[in-house]
């Protein structure tokens, strides 16, 4: 049967198709290639940044604030904080903020976002800022220069060089106790908790105190050093040793105190270990067993048997040991029950007849 044109040509057709949807394949790739690098190393390179409506403004008014570079659908806070500039931050943390004005905002797609914010006076002298920081996920802060119209100024007070932590979570006791904690070992525990630096400079390696205490009893402190840098309104999460005496039991007391402040306590109840008490009751039974049964063997030992005497009877007919030479040697005379022979005859004694 011969094909008709119309299908001869689709089939003429076909190749061509495929070879088109090939070059277009090829050229998407190649320009994918080409540019995308650039949006890549734009986004890498890209940083949070914030601008401002208005550099000053008066109290009761408002500035919008615009932000990119920010990550996507991300939860931001905005501040106007004084006694603050931007290359030192915000001094004194959000104490020095006015908070029940603040603002929250959440990027778009882009990282981007646009929110008015109601100008306040904060707590502490200017010169002031605007604090936009993330409240979850990785932290990210930027401090964009303001002036609040009226508001006081002041200089910037000098680094101290000591920093302020207080805790932010709640203290934990994390960990379990182990087979050998259950015959009297020493109880340990991690103790972890979050603190935040108040203070105007950033702490380096700080030194805690952990303290345990039992009943009403003060507590124990023993120094434990915390690896790390905490800088000025920024907060770490610090994880230190706890470990309690051999056999200890009861309830305790866990403190943390960072220079003279306590900064946070936790009850800790420890189990008896029961293991010793069984170990005692097994020693109370088998060492007064043991000792009875190595007693017993030695009097098993030591007594005599019956009938193994020293000096034996022999038995009757047995002959006797042979006399020593020049030895005499007495005979006993064996007295029958129905007659004694006298060892003399008497004149007075009366004879008995049938007798011979």
């Amino acid at each position: 049967m011969r094909e008709g044109p119309g299908r001869g040509g689709a089939r003429r057709r076909r190749p061509l198709r495929a070879l088109a949807v090939l070059l277009t394949a090829l050229l998407t790739a190649a320009l994918a290639l080409a540019c995308g690098p650039a949006p890549l190393a734009a986004a890498a390179e890209s940083k949070p940044a914030v601008t401002l409506s208005a550099q000053q403004a008066g109290k009761g008014g408002d500035i919008t604030v615009r932000g990119t570079g920010w990550r996507p659908n991300a939860l931001l806070m905005m501040l106007i904080c004084g006694q603050s500039t931007p290359d030192r931050g915000v001094i004194g943390g959000t104490n020095s903020c006015a908070n029940a004005d603040g603002r929250a905002v959440t990027t778009d797609a882009k990282g981007a976002f646009s929110k008015k914010v109601p100008v306040a006076e904060p707590p502490k002298p200017c010169p002031c800022v605007v604090h936009v920081a993330t409240v979850t996920g990785e932290q990210a802060t930027v401090d964009a220069p303001f002036t609040v119209a009226g508001h006081p100024t002041a200089p910037l007070p000098q680094p101290t060089g000591g920093g302020k932590l207080a805790v932010l979570a709640t203290v934990e006791l994390r960990g379990s106790s182990g087979l050998l904690v259950w015959f009297g070992a020493p109880p340990s525990r991690e103790l972890v908790f979050t603190v935040g630096n108040l203070g105007s400079a950033p702490v380096e390696n700080p030194v805690f105190q952990v303290g345990t205490a039992y009943g009403v009893f003060a507590p124990q402190w023993e120094e434990r050093q915390w690896r790390g840098t905490i800088q000025p309104g920024k907060k770490a999460q610090v994880k230190l040793p706890v470990q309690l005496s051999a056999g200890a039991h009861g309830d305790y007391q866990v403190s943390v105190k960072y220079g003279s402040k306590v900064l946070a306590e936790q009850p800790w109840g420890v189990g008896r270990p029961w293991g010793v008490t069984l170990f005692w009751l097994l020693l109370a039974v088998v060492v007064p067993a043991a000792l009875f049964r190595i007693g017993m063997a030695v009097v098993d030992r030591v007594r005599p048997h019956r009938g193994s005497g020293r000096h034996r009877s022999a038995p009757p007919g047995t002959p006797g040991p042979a006399p020593a030479a020049g030895r005499t040697v007495p005979t006993t005379t064996v007295a029958l029950p129905w007659f004694t022979p006298d060892s003399a005859p008497s004149e007075n004694r009366p004879t008995t007849k049938g007798h011979t």
